[in-house]
This record gives structure tokens, C-alpha cells and sequence, in this order.
């Protein structure tokens, strides 16, 4: 599975729900019916050289 609620993607990250969701709104990352695609999170988080857990994590 590739596409993750905040929630979800909170729980395999390790960063807050509203985090995810605040770095979405800011980079455009789209939210479609409530999922995120996991992938394109992950890309932008290492674009902008946010601190997380790696894709591995």
C-alpha cells in the first residue's frame, strides 16, 4: 500500500498527524479522499531536508 491517511503516515514516520498535514498544504502534496501518497510524502520531506525517519524507518 502506497497511500496512507495522516494518521497512518504519523504512526510510520513518527511525526505528528498535523505535522503531515501542515507539510502538505505548504508543498502541495495533494490529499485526495483523505489519503496521501506515501512516495511523494517521502520525496518531499528529503527535498526540503526536513528532519524524519527515513524511508527504510
Amino acid at each position: 500500500m502506497n497511500h496512507y491517511t495522516p494518521e497512518e503516515l504519523s504512526k510510520e514516520l513518527g511525526i505528528e498527524r498535523d505535522e503531515i498535514v501542515r507539510v502538505c498544504l505548504e508543498e502541495a502534496i495533494p490529499i485526495y479522499h483523505g489519503k496521501i501518497d506515501r512516495a511523494l510524502f517521502e520525496a518531499q520531506l528529503q527535498a526540503s531536508g526536513a528532519p524524519g525517519r527515513s524511508a527504510t524507518g
